[in-house]
């Protein structure tokens, strides 16, 4: 019978920064850790690192002494793949290869007792395939944690077709001792976060390369509009973009070239060179030591117009409109579609279209679209985007508008969806995806978008608050503007639309 009870003993197979993390985790939870690697000297150096990050915990008062002690001691290297007898549970953190880790847990196999549970950190492997040749597959789960794994809150329990349901149980119990947020997953590419994370980077890729704006300006965009930490051009050149790449190669060709997780002929040029990130010294960033930070586009000073007149019904028009109260403008409400009027111009949030198509399509030249805002009372920036009719008189009067609420403005060039818009919804397309295919709930999706990655909302509960006719009706009009299945809308969200087509929700209220 399984169990993994407190102050068990846990193997962890690989010592590098996945597996002396899960290690450090491991022992701060009161486990027997045995920390195994080929290479003894790196176990010996992971478990000298964990001593040095308990004590600076104690003395930044996060760790007691006696505490830090005690957790150390329960750190034992293994000099031998036959010292994890006894153990309850053995993670393996090795390289990311099938044919190592199915050797791997074939040799475990014989040794380990019958009611010892074997767990994979795989971030992007089949956890049924890796089980295939296990007399035992049952026993094997996915246990995929995020780095660096003593601060990062999300595991990923990732379920084979083979994995009994009381193994996944036991280390969903588990991971939550230990202080984690898990969700539970079913093993198919890239599981939650590595598969619904695709589209930040791929919108991203996809404006630079349509040149939308320079790097800096969508990273400004994304951070100071959208509420993301960091960037997706940064982040990508922190994670190495031969690494990111490799992972969207991978996706791409386990979903058989769904053209939605298609691969960037950007990032292609970037490994082709060797601008690797920030481990290179240069990306999409230069990251010497004479490199200046560049900085995002912003409109210069323009003259506030002097009347607003307004169409509510939409909630981002609502929320700019209570910040223009503040700001001292006193808006005259009229019957429109939801949307902001000053001197000529006529301002919408974006619904996936360009500007000039929605200028041409509503017959009013002057049209100026602002992309979505996470906090609309709060955020610094807004970017707005004009139709190629649009005069130069209506123009300025939009900018001066946000500006006089406090808002930097940042054009982006007129590309349907804009950037934040489009990517929050190809982000909830691909979380409803995910859903309506059972590899996890609505409720775990956000749970690991906002754990695993750092969202700042969870992409379903965004789609939410936004309103998912909204959010299908960006995604129809980019598959209608680029002519191609990537922007195709999910199932479920088309189905959840037809069921409640006023109030459709993936999360109650």
């Amino acid at each position: 019978m399984y169990a993994i009870p407190p102050g068990s003993t846990v193997a962890v197979i690989g010592s590098g920064a996945m597996g002396a993390g899960i290690a450090q985790v491991a022992a701060t939870a009161g486990h027997q850790v045995l920390l195994f690697d080929t290479r003894l000297d790196a176990a010996d150096k992971a478990i000298l690192e964990i001593g040095k990050t308990y004590a600076k915990l104690v003395a930044k008062g996060r760790m007691g002494a006696v505490e830090s002690d005690l957790a150390r001691e329960r750190l034992k290297r293994i000099a031998s793949l036959r010292e994890t007898a006894g153990a309850d549970l053995v993670i393996e953190a090795i390289v990311e290869d099938l044919d190592a880790k199915r050797a791997l847990f074939a040799e475990l196999e014989g040794i380990v007792g019958r009611h010892c549970i074997l767990a994979t950190n795989t971030s992007s492997i089949s956890v049924t395939a890796i089980g295939a040749p296990l007399r035992h597959p049952e026993r094997l789960v996915g246990m995929h944690f995020f780095n660096p794994v003593p601060l990062m809150a999300l595991v990923e329990v990732v379920e084979g077709l083979a994995t009994s349901g009381d193994v996944a149980n036991l280390v969903h119990d588990l991971a939550e001792r230990w202080g984690k947020s898990p969700v539970r997953a079913k093993s198919t590419p890239g599981f939650i976060v590595n598969r619904v994370a695709r589209p930040y980077y791929a919108e991203a890729l996809r404006l630079l390369l349509e040149q939308a704006a320079d790097v800096a300006t969508l990273d400004a965009v994304m951070r100071d509009c959208g509420g993301f930490r960091m960037g997706p051009f940064e982040l990508m050149d922190l994670i190495g973009h031969d690494v990111n790449f490799s992972v969207t190669k991978s996706v791409f060709a386990a979903f058989y070239n769904d053209p939605r997780f298609t691969p960037s002929i950007l990032q292609q040029e970037l490994v082709s060179a060797g601008f690797l990130g920030r481990k290179t010294g240069r990306g999409f960033y230069r990251y010497d030591d004479a490199a200046a930070t560049p900085a995002p586009h912003t409109e210069a000073a323009s003259q506030t117009p002097p009347a607003l007149r307004h169409a509510g019904g939409l909630g981002a028009v609502d929320a700019i409109v209570e910040r223009l109260r503040g700001a001292g403008f006193d808006p005259v409400a009229i019957e429109a579609a939801p949307g902001l009027y000053c001197d000529g111009a006529a301002i919408y949030l974006t619904d996936g279209r360009s500007a000039t198509e929605r200028a041409e399509a509503d017959g009013h030249r002057d049209t100026v679209l602002f992309d979505l805002l996470l906090d609309p009372a709060g955020a610094a920036r807004i970017a707005l985007a004009r139709a190629d009719q649009c005069g130069d008189g209506a123009w300025q009067a939009a900018v001066g508008l946000f500006q006089a609420a406090g808002f930097a403005v940042t054009r982006l060039d007129d590309v349907p969806g804009m950037a934040v818009m489009r990517t929050l919804a190809m982000l909830a397309n691909e979380a409803a995806d995910a859903v309506n295919q059972g590899v996890c709930s609505a409720r775990a999706v956000d749970i690991a978008m906002q754990k695993g990655v750092n969202y700042p909302r969870g992409p379903l509960a965004w789609a939410d608050a936004v309103g998912l006719r909204h959010v299908v009706a960006v995604l129809a009009n980019l598959a209608a503007a680029y002519g191609e299945d990537r922007y195709r809308v999910s199932p479920l969200l088309r189905r959840k639309l037809a069921a409640n087509p006023q109030g459709a929700r993936f999360h109650a209220r």
